[in-house]
């Protein structure tokens, strides 16, 4: 298929209407407050491309496990070679920083040694020159908005193709949570949605229901809904204490502190009363890794811990970023960092002074502060005022000290055109063919050493937006595979 077409559609039996989309979302909000575009088809991704992605998940997982390695050996000092020397302590200084000292002895703890996250979803953006890998999220929204619409675009099985359908996603994420806890038959498993994460309870609600329905012990709670007792944690269950055994642990560790129960459910944890997923490691939250994988110093470290085919991979698809930390250097050192004017540059401000052109770069946070999701801290040099730009700056210098900033080469998505239903009123079943730009987000759960693609959601932005993220005038869909 030519990539000019690939998201044209067509109006043919697997097309889904206007209103029973609407009537779906009525009767079960997936968001809250969130309102997207809706249309007829699935996106359409190609076998080609579906497997590319695929190969990205599996590189992926291999890249979170190397990561472990590298912050583990960086914490202890060790070296990070076979067979050369090299020590890279700052590595665990990046990643450590402005996290308090109790989750910071947390990570390193035997038991969690290894610990992968249950799933893993980058967010994929489909340009001229393939795929481009911008984030990788260990904590992912969406799972329930995908596995919903999944379902409701399969069409009770008359589109097969749609990817991760026939329930695969609801399937996957039982398994993943159920691994977690081997000797127990049906464990009691809580979903903790903190305040924070509110936006994402109403599709982890219906996720839990959904499971309720198959016969498994899944509910969603609010952190404060439970209580410890003993050494257990546990829930009331129609007047009755339920003791948990696995927790989906759905909030960012920078709000670990504002979860009610924080102190109580690291206490469970150490005394093997329950078990937790995603880890608490808040090194794999970090913007930062991606720009760790690039670096030089640490090149023959990932040669050395990634298979071939995956080292390939993630250096195809991961764009150029470096950390800004604004560090004092030597007379005849320079940073590493883009260069400006085709000169290298000495200190960050310097970027102030770059061409539009030369300011085609994403300034965003790395981690670990409530802005470091979503677009929040998310600043477009070259759609950027030079004082806008320079702010973005200014302020990625001045945090620091708490939380570090990446600097990422920006990559355009291609214009693509996709149906989409007419959001006026009285053409309810009225068409029409949005140009747009495309992120794709697919959902890897991990089981052991591989990776399972479970489900892609596919984020279709109008094609004058420069950055794509969920938003009011995007369509969200799921993506299903033609040949």
């Amino acid at each position: 298929m030519d990539t000019a077409e690939q998201g044209a559609g067509t109006e043919d039996s697997c097309s889904v209407a206007q209103k029973d989309i609407r009537e779906a979302l009525d009767v079960q909000p997936l968001f809250d407050n969130k309102t997207w575009r809706l249309s007829p088809r699935a996106f359409p991704i190609t076998e080609e491309q579906l497997a590319e992605i695929e190969e990205i998940g599996q590189a992926c997982l291999e890249f979170y496990r190397a990561l472990d390695l590298l912050y583990m050996r960086s914490v202890q000092g060790k070296n990070l070679l076979r067979n050369q020397e090299l020590k890279a302590p700052w590595v665990a200084t990046y990643l450590n920083r402005g996290k308090p000292d109790n989750l910071l002895m947390h990570a390193v703890s035997k038991r969690l040694q290894g610990a992968m996250p249950m799933v893993i979803r980058p967010d994929l953006l489909l340009t001229e020159e393939g795929f481009v890998l911008s984030e990788l999220d260990s904590v992912p929204g969406g799972i329930g908005l995908t596995a919903f619409l999944n379902r409701l675009y399969e069409k009770e099985g008359a589109n097969p193709n749609i990817i991760g359908g026939k329930g695969a996603m609801l399937d996957l994420f039982y398994q993943g949570l159920a691994l977690r806890a081997p000797h127990k038959t049906l464990p009691f498993i809580a979903i903790l949605v903190s305040d924070e994460a509110s936006t994402y309870r109403p599709e982890m609600e219906w996720l839990s229901s959904e499971l309720q329905r198959m016969g498994k012990r899944v509910f969603t709670f609010h952190p404060g809904d439970v209580m410890p007792l003993g050494d257990t944690l546990c829930v009331d269950m129609g007047g009755n204490p339920q003791q948990i055994d696995v927790i989906y642990r759905f909030w960012e560790l920078f709000d670990l502190a504002h979860v009610p129960i924080a102190k109580y459910v690291l206490d469970a944890w150490n005394e093997s009363m329950v078990s937790i997923t995603p880890p608490m490691k808040a090194f794999q939250e970090e913007k930062l890794n991606l720009a760790l994988f690039h670096h030089h110093i640490l090149e023959r470290f990932w040669r050395e811990n990634l298979s071939k085919k995956a080292f390939r991979r993630l250096k195809k698809v991961i764009p150029m970023s470096w950390i800004m930390d604004p560090v004092e250097l030597p007379p005849n050192a320079v940073l590493d960092a883009p260069y400006i004017g085709g000169k290298p540059i000495r200190e960050w401000r310097e970027l102030t002074h770059a061409s539009q052109r030369e300011r085609n770069l994403i300034i965003k946070l790395s981690g670990f502060h409530e802005n470091a999701w979503g677009a929040r801290s998310v600043t477009l040099g070259s759609d950027s005022s030079r004082e806008e730009w320079a702010e973005a700056i200014d302020h990625a210098i001045e945090m620091a000290d708490q939380s570090l900033f990446v600097l990422q080469d920006y990559h355009k998505p291609k214009r693509m055109s996709h149906p989409i239903y007419s959001p006026r009123e009285g053409e309810e079943e009225q068409t029409y063919s949005m140009q747009g730009r495309l992120r794709l987000c697919p959902y890897y759960f991990v089981n052991q050493n591989e990776s399972k693609l479970s489900g892609i959601l596919a984020t279709f932005c109008p094609a004058d937006k420069k950055i794509i993220h969920g938003m009011s005038d995007a369509a969200m869909l799921p993506c299903e595979v033609v040949s």
